[in-house]
């Protein structure tokens, strides 16, 4: 999956009413993602981790418990493409989320529970860029 295929699949199962938690879009994705194939489901993990990591710099979440900061990038992201390049170009677009505590964990999930369903078996995901917070180094020297 590309990077425009996970936007796209982002933007078409974005729910039409709030969604502070993410749970709506989080099973409209796991939905979706289940019709298979297992392919799409490794790409959809691997464009997340990496949109999350790119996210995962000093500038967002020097304040922030690591789960904080990992919830609500995954909040950035739930939001589209043109929020998620926006909040990339000016880091104080990032303080609304992390102000007002908008989380996404749900989406975190999506490629786990669908690569189950579609196989039965769990899944020992490995990605090229670690999601989880201050795993980007560049992101969090010092300027």
């Amino acid at each position: 999956m590309n990077e425009d295929v996970f936007w796209q699949l982002i933007h078409e199962c974005s729910p039409s009413t709030p969604d502070p938690d993410g749970h709506q879009l989080a099973a409209s994705l796991a939905a979706r993602l289940a019709k298979g194939p297992v392919f799409n489901v490794v790409g959809f993990a691997k464009q997340l981790s990496w949109a999350l990591y790119r996210l995962d710099r000093r500038e967002y979440g020097d304040d922030l418990s690591s789960d904080q900061f990992l919830y609500t990038r995954a909040a950035v992201v739930a939001t589209g493409r043109e929020e998620y390049q926006s909040v990339l170009r000016d880091p104080q677009r990032f303080m609304p989320y992390a102000n007002g505590l908008v989380w996404a964990e749900a989406l975190l999930y999506v490629p786990d529970k669908t690569y189950e369903h579609l196989t039965g078996d769990e899944w020992d995901r490995s990605t090229r860029y670690s999601y989880e917070s201050y795993s980007n180094r560049a992101g969090w020297t010092d300027a």
